[in-house]
């Protein structure tokens, strides 16, 4: 469960609490909020690692000047007191230079950094959802992806991108019964996201990585 703390901050006055706090401990700034993330689970952490290994193959193999980062990077949304840590973070790594936070704060702001967001989501879906979806938007991040599991209702033979770990997105997003769902979201040329779902044995469909060749079943199976 997402705890937040009562004062309100700025994002600089975020930068120096979390100077204070133990590396083991993420916090996320929301909307001037200083929220503590729920500590993962090991299967959570085994879908992250394999997800950032798949895409580091792929980046060397395109021979992309990009990296992936997963969960030590802050995207900040420009003009907002808010700050992410998203589960994997795809790097530009020839627009860092343009980032006025990138060398003392570790933090991006500019679309043109960031090609790629994963969230693999857990109890903070409705952040994932929404409010991530949102500033992520109105960034000009080109692709979102969210990865959300139904590992406890069980899935035969076992990306958002957006992954809801534990099931617990609206019928709405992900279908009645749940099902485990990536769903990618991409910008339109109209600055909107569109959004394409993915479940069991469809392939996967990346605006940046056009041949990744993934099935969802392929994603959550590394979870057993």
């Amino acid at each position: 469960m997402l705890q937040s703390l009562k004062k309100v901050f700025t994002f600089d006055e975020f930068l120096e609490f979390l100077e204070t706090q133990p590396e083991n401990i993420r916090y996320e700034l929301h909307d001037r909020n200083i929220v503590k993330m729920p500590q993962p689970l090991g299967t959570h952490e085994q879908i992250i690692m394999f997800l950032a290994r798949m895409l580091l193959l792929k980046t060397v193999e395109l021979k992309l000047l990009y990296d992936i980062s997963s969960k030590n990077v802050l995207v900040k949304p420009e003009n907002k007191q808010s700050g992410y840590y998203p589960d994997i973070l795809l790097l530009n790594l020839p627009n860092l230079k343009n980032e006025p936070l990138w060398e003392k704060e570790s933090t991006v702001s500019k679309p043109d950094s960031i090609p790629l967001v994963i969230e693999v989501v857990s109890t903070n879906w409705r952040d994932d959802y929404h409010k991530k979806l949102a500033d992520y938007e109105e960034m000009g991040i080109q692709e979102y992806w969210i990865v959300e599991d139904t590992a406890l209702d069980g899935f035969p033979g076992l990306k958002q991108v957006s992954v809801d770990y534990a099931a617990l997105g609206s019928k709405e997003l992900i279908g009645d019964p749940k099902q485990p769902t990536i769903t990618i979201y991409f910008l339109s040329d109209e600055g909107e996201y569109r959004g394409k779902q993915f479940r069991g044995e469809d392939c996967i469909e990346s605006p940046t990585f056009l041949d990744l060749n993934l099935t969802v079943e392929q994603i959550f199976s590394v979870r057993y």
